[in-house]
């Protein structure tokens, strides 16, 4: 490098260092603030989520995992960051599903360039490997649950709440590091505002004679043991799949209160099937549209304007989540009868009352060959593709 002057000037050395006290976990939370400031698709989360979710003792995925936050450094100036961590659900997991023994995790990525990706990567491998690990899943930032994969389509838009959205240059980064693919979720979008094909029409109306089934709406007044049924639906519906790692009771607690503010009963439905819960779907109203022109700040307004808009939400998309049907039904016509059944209360609920357009779900499995039957059966088309990858150590 060369100064006005004429000088060589040697570009400053990259120092990898963990994160060890209040400031570094602000200077962390703040990175990705503004490596991402000129990405017009980037939503700033809340600051106060994104330093909740890298404090133990606030997140409890800490009570089951081991985690290491590194910063890197090019003199004085942050320059990337990464978290390295190891779920202890996750390694108790059969290795067939994804995860089990020897298998950790990093995430939370961010580089100024390549150089610094190459040196925070190796930084977390070298961690995982002092702690036993032989195999490395990533980019999972920091639970499967939270936002696992690297964004490899869908860059033109933003993301929906609760996904993910990373720059494009990243992909070649970690290819070139030896990481090769082990899995693909994707998010399927499709417009709301018309009906769905004849054939799902019927099936639906035939569902709706049928005396066996009940669709019902959630009960925000027994929100608790709602939440605890949905949980308990999802832990047997999804307990086979890749990647599946069960909630711990304190996250079960705690999912509850941080989803209760965007819970509306007409959008979260539970399927009765002899007077059993046999499925659930969850869908949210896109609270990124609220809260992108926000910066990540509530105050000293903002916390007004979003109070304002949580319990009345006009939003543009509906986000489904989360939906399951209870094993003993999976891959039975009746199955995918509730799916639709749901699928398209909700969906009449989201346009009358919400003024919903477009809804996405996701994300899905690439070989979850149930629910992408359920997506192309409606007249959705993949909008968002994320990668996993992995290597070993």
């Amino acid at each position: 490098m060369t100064s006005n002057k004429g000088t060589i000037v040697a570009p400053a050395e990259i120092v990898i260092a963990p994160v060890t006290s209040k400031a570094d976990r602000k200077t962390f939370v703040d990175l990705a603030y503004r490596m991402n400031a000129n990405d017009p698709n980037w939503v700033p989360p809340l600051r106060m989520e994104a330093m909740e979710l890298i404090t133990p003792g606030k997140n409890p995925f800490f009570e089951h995992a081991d985690v290491q936050l590194f910063l890197a450094r090019r003199g004085a100036q942050a320059v990337g960051r990464i978290s390295s961590h190891i779920d202890h659900l996750a390694t108790a997991m059969d290795p067939a599903q994804g995860f089990g023994p020897g298998t950790g995790n990093w995430g939370l990525f961010e580089a100024a360039d390549e150089a610094v990706a190459d040196a925070l990567i190796a930084a977390a491998e070298a961690w995982l490997r002092t702690k036993g690990m032989t195999r490395v899943l990533a980019p999972i930032s920091m639970s499967i649950w939270e936002e696992p994969g690297q964004l490899i389509l869908g860059h033109d838009h933003p993301p929906t709440v609760m996904m993910g959205h990373q720059p494009a240059h990243y992909q070649p980064w970690f290819e070139a590091r030896g990481y090769e693919t082990a899995k693909m979720l994707y998010t399927y979008e499709l417009d709301i505002t018309g009906e769905f094909p004849p054939l799902i029409q019927r099936i639906i109306q035939s569902g709706e004679k049928n005396p066996r089934i009940r669709i019902r709406n959630v009960n925000k007044k027994q929100f608790d043991a709602e939440a605890r049924l949905i949980l308990d639906i999802l832990n047997d519906a999804w307990s086979d799949n890749w990647g599946f790692v069960p909630f711990s009771e304190t996250e079960i607690a705690y999912a509850g209160k941080k989803f209760r503010p965007i819970v509306h009963e007409d959008l979260i439905m539970v399927a009765e099937y002899d007077g059993e819960p046999v499925a659930f779907m969850m869908t949210l109203p896109d609270l990124n549209e609220a809260i992108k022109p926000m910066g990540g700040k509530l105050f000293p307004f903002n916390w007004i304007k979003l109070l304002r808009w949580l319990p009345h939400p006009q939003v543009r998309t509906m986000r489904v989540p989360l939906m399951g049907v209870r094993k003993h039904l999976q891959s039975s016509r009746l199955a995918s009868q509730l799916a639709f059944m749901m699928i398209e209360y909700i969906r009449r609920n989201a346009i009358s009352r919400y003024g919903s357009t477009r809804g996405e779900i996701g994300w899905i499995l690439e070989d979850n060959q149930g629910m992408v039957a359920i997506a192309d059966a409606i007249n959705s088309h993949i909008n968002r593709a994320y990668r996993i990858y992995q290597k070993p150590l």
